[in-house]
C-alpha cells in the first residue's frame, strides 16, 4: 500500500503551511490528479490547534508553476509561499522517521529504532524502518486497520490471515505477533516485499511471514478459496472495488475483511462493490480524513458510526 506516503526514491518535496480546511482540500486535489506511484501527499497538524503542514513528494522534478496554479484557487497568493526542495536520497528517510512519534493501537506499538525505550513490557512492539518507499504506521489508513484489528480480537481469534498490499508489513506483523501464527502477505511492488521481508527479520518474525510478489491474490499462497478468516486490504478505492470478488472468494464464510485506503467520499462506492458479493459494513473507523471499514457476510444492518 502506498498509503499516500513517499513514492519510490522521491527526488523532490513541496511543503506549504496553511489552515486545516485548505490543507485537506489541497491533499485531496493532489491525490486525485497525480499518479500515486509517482507522487504522494499528506497533511497534518504541526501542533495542537496550530497550523497544518502539507507535504507532497515527487519521484521526478515537478512543474513548480503548474502546481502553484493548481493550488491557487484554494489558497490564493499563499500558493507562492510553498517551498520546493530537492531530497537527498540517503538522509531524508532517517530524518523524517526521527521526527515521528510512535503509534499505539491497544497493546500494539509501532515505532522506529529511536523510540525503543518507550516500549512497555506488555506491548506488542513492531519496529519499522521504512526504507525509501513505504509507510510507518502513522498514516490514518494503517492506524485505522490496527484499531479495527484490536477490536476484532475482543470478539474472536482469527486463525488464517491475509494482508493484500502489505507495504512495510505492519498489519501482517501485528497479526503474526498477536496470533503467533504464520500470516500470508503480498504486494504488487517487489521493493515493498523486500522491505517487508527485512522488517520481518528485524522484528524476529521472518519464519511466520509468507510473503509474495503479485497483484491482489494472484499467488498460490493467497488464492485459496474460503481459507482466510481475516483479510486486510489497505490499498486505494479503485483497486479495492476491483478486488471485491477475489477477496470475497478467499474469505471464509464466517470471516472478516478490513478495508482501508479510502477517503470518506470513496466509502459508498466500495460498500456497494462488496454488497454485491454479500458483504456488509459492521464497523467504521475515521482517522485524519481516511476511513477503515470492517466487513462481514450476511444481511446489512444499521450500526453506529465509529
Amino acid at each position: 500500500m502506498l498509503e499516500g506516503l513517499h513514492p519510490n526514491r522521491p527526488t523532490h518535496v513541496f511543503r506549504i503551511t496553511t489552515d486545516e480546511r485548505s490543507a485537506r482540500a489541497m491533499t485531496d486535489m493532489i491525490g486525485e490528479i497525480f499518479d500515486p506511484a509517482e507522487t504522494a501527499v499528506a497533511s497534518f497538524e504541526t501542533e495542537d490547534d496550530g497550523p497544518w503542514l502539507l507535504e507532497a513528494y515527487f519521484a521526478h522534478q515537478p512543474d513548480e508553476a503548474a502546481i502553484r496554479n493548481l493550488l491557487r484557487p484554494i489558497v490564493g497568493a499563499e500558493a507562492d509561499k510553498g517551498v520546493f526542495l530537492p531530497l537527498e536520497q540517503k538522509d531524508w528517510v532517517k530524518s523524517s522517521l526521527e521526527g515521528l512519534k510512535p503509534v499505539r493501537a491497544g497493546r500494539i506499538f509501532v515505532h522506529g529504532s529511536h523510540d525503543r525505550e518507550q516500549r512497555l513490557p506488555s506491548d506488542i512492539a513492531i519496529e519499522i524502518e521504512a526504507g525509501l518507499a513505504f509507510g510507518t504506521g502513522h498514516h490514518g489508513t494503517t492506524k485505522g486497520c490496527l484499531l479495527a484489528f484490536v477490536d476484532e480480537l475482543k470478539m474472536r481469534t482469527p486463525r488464517h490471515v491475509l494482508d493484500v498490499g502489505t507495504g512495510t508489513g505492519i498489519l501482517a506483523f501485528a497479526a503474526a505477533k498477536v496470533l503467533k501464527r504464520p500470516v500470508v502477505a503480498g504486494d504488487i511492488d517487489p521493493e515493498a516485499v523486500r522491505v517487508a521481508r527485512e522488517n520481518a527479520r528485524l522484528n524476529g518474525i521472518a519464519a511466520w511471514m509468507r510473503l509474495y510478489v503479485g497483484p491482489g491474490i494472484r499467488h498460490a499462497e493467497a488464492d485459496r478459496p474460503g481459507h482466510f478468516d481475516l483479510v486486510f486490504a489497505n490499498i486505494l478505492a479503485k483497486p479495492l472495488r476491483m478486488l471485491a470478488p477475489a477477496l470475497a472468494r478467499v474469505a471464509s464464510d464466517d470471516g472478516t475483511i478490513i478495508l482501508s485506503g479510502l477517503l470518506y467520499r470513496d466509502v459508498p462506492g466500495v460498500l456497494s462493490a462488496y454488497a454485491h458479493q454479500g458483504w456488509y459494513l459492521q464497523r467504521r473507523y475515521d482517522l485524519d480524513g481516511w476511513a477503515a471499514l470492517v466487513m462481514t457476510r450476511g444481511s446489512a444492518r444499521a450500526l453506529p458510526r465509529l
